[in-house]
């Protein structure tokens, strides 16, 4: 689809008016200037003409903080993108010197440039936007995003500059969410897929506050790749943003088919990672665990089988799950990742005809059936594959309250191996035939 790009200096209203066309709080809105750091998109649609829009960070030239410095890199490498470039200003503040340092950077561009004129809620504010020729981008859009006054004639005006492209549908797409702590690595791990710097990365922790999604095309794979804020202690959210990252990660995750959770190999498995492989597995999503940084860790011949026995004894019972052993910096292993997840992926959609799911698993049944329990025998009889999107599996027997846990993961254990749903969560009930 063509993009359309929202630019302009910092607390104009860019992510407020970026969350009106898409029709959902994606984007952190705060008046703390800096919210928006990566790029962000969303899809929108106009008269019927769909189109991609980014939000992007405040543009601030010559600031010596980090942030701003590489917020400003990816405001330039969205303009580079976009078909079509907004440039919103506020007429609040009227024109300022940041104003004009993004007009000089748009003057040179060869593209449609839209001058948007934001706040304007009154005839008096209206008079006001004329200052805005100054700029020498000519003719101007007034709109007030907050309650979408003006949009109408905008959306008009972006349609109309639109290249005609042959549209995509990348809805049914697969969704890969990278998840994590803080600083495990996760927007390093993306930017080496994609071959791009697309997400900010720096060594402060919180760097990425919004759930992003990347297509991710090559090597015969596509799918949506998600890259998604740290996630901290609750005790340890002070911010109020940091607490909506946290938030739209753990979205993220509901609304993704396989998680790759990015461990740092320094600091070990820890409980905020067992927490987030514990909300993977709650919510029944394919699970792949990177063990990222291995490029810094001090190794023995059994290094590598020690360490990835200690995350297995951390995530019991469900240790069925691939452990890779990446650095994302010299990119070792990290393709490897993707068609682990690719695998994974195909895994959870795996169905088993029920003549093969009874003739196997009756018989293993048939030699090791369940204990007796109070003098009462357990006879299974049936089972089925239940018509759901993940894997959930109902066996019929004459006593399903007196089946015990462990029986239930002993024929899990044993459908794994059968049927391959290695790192993929599987789901077991017991009926009355």
């Amino acid at each position: 689809m063509s993009i359309v790009a929202i630019v302009g200096r910092p607390n104009v209203g860019k992510s407020t008016f970026f969350n009106r066309l898409i029709q959902r709080r994606e984007a952190i809105v705060d008046a703390t200037s800096g919210v928006t750091r990566d790029r962000h998109y969303g899809k929108s649609e106009w008269n019927g003409r769909e189109f991609t829009l980014i939000d992007t960070g405040g543009y601030v030239k010559g600031s010596d903080d980090v942030f701003e410095a590489e917020i400003d890199k990816q405001v330039e490498l969205a303009i580079d993108e976009a078909d079509v470039i907004l440039f919103m200003v506020d007429v609040e503040t009227g024109v300022t010197g940041m104003d004009e340092d993004v007009s000089k950077l748009l003057r040179k561009v060869k593209k449609p440039v839209l001058l948007v004129i934001n706040k304007v809620d009154n005839s008096k504010r209206n008079a006001d936007a004329v200052e805005f020729y100054a700029l020498g981008l000519g003719e101007y859009y007034t709109i007030a995003s907050i309650n979408g006054s003006g949009t109408g004639d905008l959306l008009d005006a972006i349609v109309k500059v639109l290249p005609e492209r042959e549209e995509e549908n990348n809805d049914d797409l697969p969704r890969f969410a990278v998840v994590g702590r803080p600083n495990a690595g996760k927007s390093s791990f993306i930017n080496a897929l994609i071959g791009e710097d697309r997400y900010i990365v720096t060594d402060i922790a919180g760097t990425t506050r919004d759930s992003i999604d990347t297509k991710y095309n090559r090597f015969g794979f596509e799918f949506n790749l998600v890259d998604t804020a740290g996630i901290r202690r609750k005790s340890k959210v002070k911010e109020d943003l940091e607490f909506y990252s946290v938030m739209r990660s753990v979205r993220a995750i509901e609304h993704s088919d396989v998680i790759i959770l990015v461990l740092d190999a320094t600091r070990g498995f820890e409980g905020q990672d067992q927490n987030i492989f514990w909300l993977a597995e709650k919510n029944k999503k394919g699970i792949i665990i990177l063990v990222n940084k291995w490029d810094l860790v001090e190794k023995e011949t059994k290094t590598t089988k020690e360490y990835e026995a200690k995350i297995r004894r951390e995530i019991e019972p469900f240790t069925d799950v691939p452990i890779l052993f990446v650095s994302v910096l010299t990119k070792q292993r990290i393709f490897k990742a993707i068609e682990t997840a690719v695998e994974v992926f195909e895994r959870r959609k795996n169905r088993i005809s029920t003549s093969k799911l009874n003739d196997t698993m009756l018989d293993i049944i048939e030699r090791n059936p369940p204990p007796a329990n109070k003098g009462k025998f357990v006879k299974i009889k049936y089972c089925m594959q239940l018509p759901t999107p993940t894997p959930q599996f109902v066996f019929f027997c004459n006593l399903p309250q007196y089946v015990k846990e462990a029986y239930k993961r002993f024929l899990e254990n044993k459908m794994r191996d059968i049927f391959d749903f290695h790192g993929v969560p599987i789901i077991i009930y017991f009926r009355q035939k």
